[in-house]
């Protein structure tokens, strides 16, 4: 039975998040920060930093028995710029290269 979860990206331009959770969103498969990745924390929103985020997020969801993701992104938002940082395209291209099937929710 194949399962399918959600990655939910937010990328600021300080720092990229990326949450894997089940359909519902109720119940956190894995996730991780730029932080837990970056060696300062300047490189912590770098679109290097959010490669290996994916790839390390991605990893932990195939141990998991998941083999389908559907993509969500979201930025800063409030009354800044709704604009995802300059990770966000990085981390996208890098779950998409690791061989799970994606799926691009609005």
């Amino acid at each position: 039975m194949a399962r399918e979860g959600v990655a939910h990206i937010f990328a600021s331009f300080n720092n990229i998040i990326i949450t894997v959770t089940d359909m519902t969103g109720a119940e956190t498969i894995t996730r991780c920060s730029g932080g837990m990745v970056a060696r300062s924390a300047k490189d912590e929103g770098s679109p290097y930093t959010a490669m290996k985020v994916a790839q390390l997020v991605a990893e932990n969801a195939k141990d998991k028995g998941f083999d389908r993701l559907n993509i969500k992104i979201r930025g800063k938002g409030g009354n800044k710029s709704t604009t995802p940082g300059r990770g966000a395209q990085a981390a996208i291209r890098a779950l998409v290269r690791t061989g799970l099937s994606t799926v691009f929710e609005g």
